[in-house]
This record gives structure tokens, sequence and C-alpha cells, in this order.
């Protein structure tokens, strides 16, 4: 008999959450018995979405016209959508925040269930995002998940200074939210030399060692400024410690394979870390 989500034994999470390594053995033992489409084939339903004006969808962009924007006309674009999501107050509200990554999240492979307002930029930075965090202050979400770094490296901007950019992002989060679970997440590792992306030359200046040991700072960051940290790096990783080629386009970019297992690790994280959290907090909201 084939594992699936469902049926995956109670006691296995537990020992799993006990030893730390509960998203990486879960999500790869998924993949690994029953293919990412054999498993999502039944489960994959379309998220409520956010519309403005009654006909375009918040979070399912047009994609191939927003490419062409600048930087200013993405901004006032997310404006717009977070000016909706913060007066119609949708249910479960849950944030995207980050750069092309978190951009080109195919909305239908989102965790289902929620309703989800995606606020990146393609080339963002964490300097950018920062600096354009206030444009969802009016939201109210359960959820916000960050993504940020990737491009920080690309540009040649020093450690020191990405994890001061983070931690500033943390705390105006944490600050302008309190009720907000804040849950940043690890910086993937790119392809290295079958890496395809237009700008190779500069993806193979940044070992992915140097990834891992970023990610690891920005655990104990978080661990320090009370937000969640959800490390996807392993999930993505080959034995050279590369971005695996079945889950990209070109060594940078995602593919569907890998939005599917991004999605997976979202969907359990959620259930097992969130989820307690969320419905503590809103028992004492209600004392």
């Amino acid at each position: 008999m084939s594992t699936s989500f469902k049926t995956f034994p109670i006691w296995a999470f537990f020992s799993l959450l006990t030893n730390g390594v509960l998203l990486l053995a879960v999500v790869l033992l998924i993949w690994q018995q029953q293919k990412l489409t054999a498993f999502f084939g039944g489960m994959i339903t379309s998220p409520e979405q956010i519309n403005v004006n009654n006909s375009r969808p918040v979070v399912t962009p047009d994609l191939g016209r927003r490419h062409q924007l600048t930087y200013q006309q993405w901004v006032d674009i997310l404006k717009q959508e977070a000016k909706v999501a913060a007066d119609r107050r949708p249910a479960d509200l849950t944030i995207l925040a980050g750069d092309s990554l978190s951009l080109w999240f195919p909305a239908e492979l989102l965790p289902e269930g929620k309703n989800w307002l995606n606020q990146g930029i393609s080339g963002e930075t964490s300097h950018g995002l920062l600096k354009r965090l206030n444009i969802f202050d009016r939201t109210q979400p359960e959820v916000i998940f960050v993504m940020i770094g990737i491009n920080d490296l690309i540009r040649g901007t020093s450690d020191a200074v990405i994890l001061d950019n983070h931690q500033q992002i943390m705390s105006y989060l944490r600050r302008v939210h309190p009720t907000t679970e804040i849950v940043v997440q690890s910086i993937l590792p790119h392809g290295g030399e079958q890496a395809t992306w237009q700008g190779r030359d500069k993806l193979l200046a940044i070992t992915n060692n140097r990834i891992r040991r970023l990610n690891e700072r920005l655990q104990r960051i978080s661990a320090k400024k009370g937000v969640k940290f959800l490390d996807l790096y392993p999930l993505f990783t080959n034995t050279q410690g590369n971005l695996r080629q079945e889950f990209t386009t070109d060594g940078l970019h995602l593919n569907r394979e890998g939005y599917i297992v991004w999605r997976s690790a979202l969907q359990i994280y959620s259930n097992i870390e969130l989820k307690p959290e969320l419905q503590r907090v809103s028992a004492s909201d209600k004392k």
C-alpha cells in the first residue's frame, strides 16, 4: 500500500517533530514513494481569491504583462491589491512576501483553505522588501511568509547587510502585526554548474555552502526575534548540495514540481506548527 499524506501515521509525525526533521523527512518520503503528480493529483484545489472590481484576480496576476513593468509600477499594483485585502478583511488571509520565487507561485498550487495575497516582485532584494512592508500594514493576515535574499547575493551584497535587513524586516512585521504568525523561509540553493539562467556567472560566484551558512544564521536570528523559521533548503538540494534539476527551470527559478514541493512544505508546516498556535491565539482573544 502506498503512503499518502492523509494516512501518514500520526506517531511518525511526532517522532519526526521531536527529531527536528519533520519537513525534510515527510516531504521527501512522499515525493520518493508516490512522485509529485500522483501525490497531489486528487488534492489540488484553487484557493478562494480576492477580486478587484469583481473581475481581476488579485492572487492570480497577469505575470506576462507584469514582467514588463517597472519596479514602481509593481509597487503601485501591490498597493492596490493590499488595499483591497485591507478593506474586505478576507478570512484566513496569508501573505507571500518576497521576490520572483514567491511571485511565480502558481495560485492553483497554493495550499487550499486560505486567501492568499502575493506580494512578490521580480528581482526584489531584502532592502527593497523592507522599504515596502508598509504597503500591507492595514491588512490583518493570519500568517506572513517571507523569502528574500538570493537577489542580494547575486548583486554582491554582504552577508552582514542581508542579515541586518532581515532583522529589520522581522522587527517591523512583529511590531505592526503583533498577532500574526511571521515565518521566515530559508534562501534556496542554486543549480551550480547545471544552471542555465542568463546570469549564470553571478550564480557560480555564490557557493551554496555560503547560502547554507547564511540560512543557519537566519534561523538563529529568527529565534531571537520571536518569529518562526521554515528551512526549505534541504528539500531542494541534491547530493552535491545544489538545487535539484528536477525542481528548476534554469538553476534559479522553480518549475511546477519545485512549487509542489514548496506547497507540501507549507501545508505540512501550517498544519503542524502554525495551526495550534493560531487556535491558541484565537481562544485567548475570546476570553
